[in-house]
């Protein structure tokens, strides 16, 4: 009788790798073409696992090699392991140097990319051994990406989020919005204050969020009103200049547009939109956080710094 291979003896790190490979190219042969391995190989392997596991965790009936429920299970909760491990490897470098090995930044679409720029350069010149990496997100999608762990850092979370477990906040400052159309916009003529019920009968402009799960913040929309989404909220100015549609932006975006003519204000009937933004990171006393978190928190605590990112 053929022994069966404990499940822990064949879920390493490298097979979970693998599975998730085979998964994403959609082939066995092309999984093994990046491994560096012959097909045969391959199989082999993950028939080992199946039959540790007592699951079959790929569909060899289509062309190509689609998980089983059993191995969409495997694949997400692999995932979280690899990711687990990855994290227990980034805490012990941190304690052996005091530098994390990498620290990732999300900025919300609001932030002043060229301020973000010139601290990294500044970070730079400690020559630290950490490695940078930048993630541009909207609205709740900044939030979402710190409290995940994709982030260490958050700049410009627009969210009230006190009550999130294990998230600390600090002010980063106010953006100030005015509402903006287009001179050939049929509301440019329009009287003042507009109404809801003038401005659901034209298309508003709207920057998508960029959170992963739920269905995300939606800001300054009336029920019922033709929207266009755009990615990014430079997009919606441009969007907005073509006379594509109307909405908020930000004061200091706008602007520029607005003394050269391409865009002109408007009041309206609500509430003007005034948006409190914070920068965020997840919970962890100083003997916990590294050095590249010690140091942009130290910046952040600048006045003049954290005016500087919400410049448009």
């Amino acid at each position: 009788m053929q022994k069966i291979t404990h499940p822990r003896n064949v879920l390493t790190p490298e097979a979970l790798a693998m599975l998730s490979l085979i998964a994403s190219t959609g082939s066995f042969a092309a999984a093994a073409r990046e491994l560096g391995m012959v097909p045969s190989a391959l199989t082999y392997r993950v028939r080992a696992i199946e039959e540790a596991l007592d699951a079959l965790l790929f569909d060899r009936s289509a062309k190509q090699a689609r998980p089983t429920e059993a191995g969409a299970a495997l694949l997400r909760e692999g995932q979280r392991v690899l990711q687990e491990l990855d994290s227990i490897t980034q805490r012990i470098k941190r304690v052996a140097t005091g530098w994390e090995p990498h620290f990732n930044i999300a900025f919300d679409t609001l932030i002043n990319k060229k301020v973000v720029l010139e601290l990294c350069a500044q970070f730079y010149q400690l020559a630290p051994p950490t490695q940078l990496r930048l993630r541009e997100e909207t609205l709740s999608g900044t939030l979402e990406s710190v409290i995940s762990g994709q982030s260490d850092l958050g700049l410009g979370v627009s969210l009230e989020s006190a009550t999130v477990a294990g998230l600390q906040l600090r002010p980063l400052g106010k953006q100030s919005f005015v509402f903006a159309v287009a001179p050939q916009h049929p509301l440019a003529h329009a009287a003042e204050p507009l109404s809801d019920d003038l401005l659901k009968q034209h298309r508003a402009i709207a920057v998508a969020d960029s959170i992963k799960q739920g269905q995300g913040l939606t800001v300054g929309l009336l029920g019922g009103q033709d929207v266009l989404t755009v990615p990014t909220m430079a997009m919606k100015l441009q969007a907005q200049i073509l006379g594509l549609g109307v909405g908020f932006l930000p004061e200091q975006m706008a602007a520029p547009h607005l003394k050269t003519g391409q865009l002109v204000t408007k009041k309206v009937a609500r509430t003007e939109r005034l948006a409190h933004m914070s920068y965020a990171w997840r919970t962890g006393n100083k003997q916990q956080d590294g050095k590249a978190m010690q140091w942009w928190k130290a910046q952040l605590e600048k006045p003049a710094t954290r005016q500087a990112l919400l410049d448009c």
